[in-house]
């Protein structure tokens, strides 16, 4: 690729690529300190230290690649007369800081902050680096760095260096960008640092500005500086840039290399080319872990459950070896697919590969038995964990909350809370859903007006969404419009659709139609806000309207869709749409639904002539009783045990006759039935559903 090729493509983000020279009357590395910004005592010229005359050994010299050979520095030792080091202080710091024990590090590193006048060598600043780089530790930066300056240090090429990557991985990165723009001179490895910081802090065109400007000094760049360019390319979703940085790396013969290969699985992935992330993939010559759970994300984030399990176990037949990420990709494909036999499987492949104890595993562990109903299954693996972090306490409370346990996610909430684990926005989401779907207003009130009190994390609008549902809940129709009236930001489609489902169950249909009409504003082009405005136009009678929204179904060729619900039987995937005649059990199917109908009407079912919800097609009513929902349990009350928990996943909103069916159905049956729907989960058990009939 050429230098014009990246400007152009550039160019096209609007990317500002005119470089202005600067002029440092005052550089930071000749007299002034960042952070005190107080002059030295001494000229810098006067100022040296001797690490051969301190007995310190010398020391590592960066091992140059072939990128930056030309930019090799070899340190000039000036004969000047220096202070004595404490040696023993020194070597004392260097070892705790090769035996990882950073914080023991920097506090005897106050020591010789309180001396004041100690020399400190090369390898011991090296080493402190590491400490602040391992605890991450912006205030020993600060330290380290303070007392680099004023002690008199001669910094070279490779101490620069060194200093700017401790501010990058410490996260400081407008300190960063100082010490880099003030650098006398600068290597390959000062442009990759500096790049590298601006990618992982998400300042891509910045990134980008910065690595134009490195290409057109040196017309040249290693494996990870076209890795970490590919990772802004994946971060700005800019295919063509991509494409760019893979052509360049193509001619350059670095495409070979595990860490481009892998960052363009990535890119190809997230900006939605899988065929091509597959491709990247089957040309690496040595396909490693990274490559393999690389290309099976790719394929699960973009809904192709079954092809990341097919890769899956191609991986497993490879011989390749799998880490804690694999199964926890593979975890997360079983959620979606409701695959409870395959989850079991991966949760033995990670207790038999050691990994029984990682906390990002067994994580997704928790969150898809707490999703599938399995709730002790889930408790049990979230207790043994022996370290938890906020996203496990999430998963268990969400679980508890999906499946109409409110009142144990708020106790689940309240022992995070004393345990020292700080709530996120995504506890609050996860713990005021609970307290909607139980119907616990007083608690969730509280612990909605508690965010901002007591946890200081603003209410976003997901949880204003969450509030409006529990008012809905209550019938409070007029406090929840006004919850989304006084909001502090503009009503998002969720806070809407809140108020629309509140407005329905409890037959309100002027209010209705005015949040179906600002939810089909929002989002013209979505067909299920065709359906929701269609079908509350008909139930209030205004026939005009719906003859509207029809033509403009007509007039952009959309077409409503036929609900389709899915089963896993013995591992094998079984799909139903409604009336469906296409299965190979279809007589065994459809004698047993009989049955079960036939039974059900005993105990009180009767058929609903107007059962729709606003997102499912009207033509599914001249088939009521032969929803896919009543086929796929039908089909799996035949193939399954008695003690089984069904586990269905539907591509609509369950409707309000197959819900009060499967209800019934769990009763005579005596089976549990979980079912996932597009609008939350269902739990069926002794003829009730954890929704409590709201949804």
């Amino acid at each position: 690729m050429s230098l014009e090729q990246l400007h152009y493509s550039c160019y096209t983000l609007q990317f500002s690529l005119k470089i202005t020279k600067r002029i440092h009357e005052r550089s930071l590395f000749s007299g002034f300190c960042l952070f005190k910004r107080r002059k030295w005592k001494l000229q810098f010229s006067q100022i040296s230290c001797s690490s051969v005359e301190q007995g310190l050994l010398p020391r590592p010299m960066h091992k140059p690649s072939k990128f930056d050979r030309d930019v090799k520095e070899e340190t000039e030792l000036e004969e000047a007369p220096t202070q004595s080091c404490n040696s023993g202080l020194c070597g004392q710091i260097e070892k705790l800081v090769i035996c990882k024990k950073y914080q023991e590090a920097l506090e005897l590193f106050e020591i010789l902050e309180c001396e004041g006048d100690l020399d400190v060598g090369v390898t011991t600043y090296d080493a402190l680096v590491n400490a602040c780089i391992g605890l991450k530790s912006i205030r020993g930066v600060k330290r380290v760095f303070n007392y680099m300056i004023n002690g008199g240090i001669e910094l070279d090429q490779y101490l620069r260096n060194r200093v700017l990557l401790m501010h990058v991985k410490c996260k400081m990165m407008v300190d960063a960008r100082v010490l880099f723009d003030e650098m006398p001179k600068r290597n390959l490895v000062s442009w990759n640092t500096i790049i590298g910081g601006l990618v992982d802090s998400g300042v891509y065109k910045e990134a980008f500005r910065l690595f134009i400007m490195m290409w057109e000094e040196y017309s040249d760049a290693g494996s990870r500086t076209f890795a970490t360019m590919i990772r802004a390319s994946a971060g700005l979703e800019c295919i063509f840039l991509g494409r760019q940085l893979h052509s360049s790396a193509l001619k350059m013969g670095v495409c070979e290399d595990v860490y481009v290969s892998c960052a363009l699985i990535d890119m190809y992935s997230k900006c939605g080319n899988i065929c091509d992330a597959h491709s990247v993939f089957d040309d690496m010559p040595n396909k490693t872990t990274v490559g393999w759970n690389s290309i099976i994300a790719g394929y699960a984030f973009h809904g192709f459950s079954e092809e990341a399990f097919s890769m899956y176990y191609e991986m497993q037949d490879s011989g390749a070896k799998m880490d804690h990420f694999t199964f926890s990709i593979i975890i997360r494909v079983c959620a979606r697919l409701a695959s409870v036999e395959h989850a079991k499987q991966a949760h033995a492949g990670l207790v038999r590969h050691g990994f029984a104890l990682d906390i990002v595993a067994n994580t997704a562990l928790v969150d898809f038995y707490s999703k599938w109903g399995k709730l002790d299954d889930a408790q049990n693996v979230f207790e043994k964990m022996l370290k938890k972090n906020v996203i496990s306490w999430n998963a268990l409370i969400a679980g508890y909350g999906n499946h109409g346990r409110g009142i144990e996610a708020v106790e689940l909430f309240e022992r995070m809370v004393r345990e020292g684990m700080i709530p996120n926005h995504v506890t609050f989401l996860a713990v005021l859903s609970a307290c909607s779907y139980s119907g616990l207003s007083d608690c969730g009130r509280e612990i909605f007006e508690s965010m901002s009190r007591d946890y200081k994390v603003k209410p976003r609008a997901m949880h204003f969404a969450c509030m409006i549902e529990l008012l809905g809940r209550e019938g409070l129709l007029d406090e929840a419009f006004a919850l989304i009236r006084d909001a502090p930001f503009r009503p998002t489609v969720n806070m809407w659709a809140a108020l629309l489902t509140a407005c329905r169950v409890h037959k309100n249909l002027v209010l209705g139609t005015f949040a179906a009409e600002k939810i089909y504003g929002m989002e013209p082009e979505k067909l299920s806000n065709y359906i929701v405005l269609l079908n509350i136009y008909n139930s209030s009678g205004k026939m005009e309207e719906a003859s509207a929204v029809l033509r403009s179904l007509k007039r952009k060729g959309l077409s409503i869709s036929c609900a389709c619900t899915w089963i896993e039987i013995k591992k094998q995937a079984h799909a139903f749409l409604s009336g469906d005649t296409g299965h190979v059990q279809k007589r065994e199917i459809y004698e047993n639904l009989d049955a079960l109908m036939l039974e059900i009407s005993r105990f009180g079912y009767v058929p609903e002539e107007k059962s729709l919800l606003p997102d499912v097609d009207e033509k599914e009513e001249e088939m009521l009783m032969f929803h896919s929902e009543k086929l796929a349990v039908s089909f799996g009350l035949i193939n399954s045990s008695c003690s089984t928990l069904l586990h269905l996943v539907q591509s609509h909103r369950i409707c309000s006759d197959c819900h009060n069916a499967i209800k019934l159905m769990a009763v005579v049956t005596g089976r549990e039935i979980c079912l996932r729907d597009a609008s939350r989960f269902h739990h069926f058990k002794d003829g009730k559903c954890s929704c409590a009939d709201y949804w």
